[in-house]
């Protein structure tokens, strides 16, 4: 069964770094495509970044030069490092999984199978 763990929210100054952790378990991270997304109260979820089963990463313009993401496949987890947080990131983000092997990735909700239960990040300013 394929579940993912969202992990490593919670409320940081603005200005702060986070990083959030996905825990897959059913599978192994290098074999599919693994993305972030995050949804802002009252909006609608977006996506943000994706890493493909080769390790080629994807971005979307907003988040470059702040967000990084990476894998460890001993640890089966995903992470997603934010830095310079601002108030606008405030926003329950969530990782899903594609389940495709491929070298490249995007951000495409509908082309992503399973997804976890989402972390709370709130920043303060």
């Amino acid at each position: 069964e394929v579940q993912l763990v969202e992990s490593g929210g919670g409320l940081v100054q603005a200005g702060g770094s986070l990083r959030l952790s996905c825990a897959a378990s059913g599978f192994t991270v290098d074999d599919y495509v693994i993305g972030w997304f995050r949804q802002a109260p009252g909006k609608e979820r977006e996506g943000l970044s994706c890493i493909s089963s080769d390790g080629t990463t994807y971005y979307v313009d907003s988040v470059k030069g702040r967000f990084t993401i990476s894998s460890d496949i001993a640890k089966n987890t995903v992470f997603l490092q934010i830095n310079n947080l601002k108030a606008e990131d405030t926003a329950v983000y969530y990782c899903a999984v594609e389940a495709i092997h491929s070298d490249r990735c995007d951000v495409t909700e509908n082309e992503y199978d399973y997804w976890g239960q989402g972390t709370q990040v709130t920043v303060s300013s």
